[in-house]
């Protein structure tokens, strides 16, 4: 028995022929079955001869042995707590760089921070806006179908009006920046500590903190606000089409039971908790940026953990706030 190769029908080739038949040819060798590679392309025998003159160096392949698992639990432990003490010594370092802004030795160039501005403001208003409104008419097409069969279809517009304004304007938002903007700060940052930006701002005299994420947490912190005012009237305007075009009440019902639900202490608290949203993302974002690795994937990488965390961060925070205010009676 002998192995025989015909490739009269091959067009073309690769590296990838050459190290199939380099694993087809090896284990043959090992069992003593004769292996004929005269019907294999000139070209393809000088590769495999090639391949087989330099021999294998021992131990180059090693078996990879599973750990433990009370080992595998330690070193999971051990990153857990290199983790949050990077997060603490970085919020220290952010708190620090605040407090040069609040004593006006913050060194940062205006100009970045009015582009950082309109990036995270005026250009995130389309997507916004349709998130927004297709929220606020999922509430509302929910709450009509619930509310029609106790004759209360009107209440749908207080049903609308004080999830928007109450929670879901500062949170929606909040994530929909978090993976516009928060993976955007991460990318930027990552990809400055790759070609070692960073190191040069260090090397003049320059904090990239002060440079390059306070800026940022400015902006977005400043944006914030704003754009949960203007996600809540959108959401609301989405309520609003389906209330009149399903349910068919007067729009000037659905906005005088808006008024009479929703209040200034509401508005106020969803405005307070998209600025701490804002501040959540950007600090997610510019974390996995600086903490980011010298190579492309690694930027990558700190994008997706940069959103990751920032929904995370603002899911815990949306929670927090919610039990806080209960009990404040807010």
């Amino acid at each position: 028995m002998r192995v025989v190769f015909d490739a009269t029908a091959l067009r073309g080739w690769d590296s990838s022929l050459v190290n199939f038949l380099v694993q087809v040819v090896e284990p043959c060798r090992e069992r003593g079955v004769p292996v004929d590679q005269e019907g294999l392309p000139s070209g393809v025998r000088r590769l495999i001869a090639l391949a087989e003159a330099v021999p294998e160096r021992k131990g180059a392949r090693t078996k990879a042995v599973p750990l433990p698992i009370l080992d595998r639990i330690g070193l999971a432990w051990i990153r857990g707590g290199e983790s949050v003490s990077a997060i603490l010594s970085f919020l220290g370092d952010v708190t620090q760089a605040v407090g040069q802004l609040v004593r006006g030795k913050a060194r940062y160039r205006s100009v970045d921070l009015l582009l950082l501005i309109q990036q995270a403001g005026a250009e995130a208003l389309p997507i916004v806006t349709l998130i927004s409104f297709l929220v606020g008419s999922i509430f509302a097409f929910v709450g009509a179908v619930q509310l029609q069969k106790f004759g209360a279809g009107v209440y749908v517009a207080d049903l609308v009006g004080i999830a928007m304004v109450r929670e879901m304007g500062a949170v929606m938002t909040g994530i929909v920046l978090a993976g516009r903007t928060g993976a955007a700060y991460a990318a930027q940052l990552g990809t400055m500590k790759v070609t070692q930006e960073t190191d040069a701002l260090t090397t003049m005299g320059l904090s990239p903190l002060e440079f390059l994420v306070l800026p940022r947490m400015l902006a977005l912190g400043l944006m914030m606000p704003l754009l949960c005012l203007y996600s809540d009237g959108v959401g609301i305007l989405g309520g609003a089409a389906v209330a009149v075009g399903m349910l068919h009440i007067p729009l000037v019902t659905y906005f005088g039971r808006i008024k009479t639900s929703v209040d200034l202490t509401m508005l106020s608290g969803g405005i307070f908790k998209a600025a701490v949203y804002g501040v959540l993302v950007t600090f997610s974002g510019c974390l996995r940026g600086l903490q980011s690795g010298a190579s492309a994937s690694a930027v990558g990488d700190a994008a997706t953990s940069a959103v990751v965390t920032s929904i995370v961060l603002i899911i815990t925070a949306c929670g927090i706030f919610a039990v806080t205010f209960y009990i404040l009676g807010i």
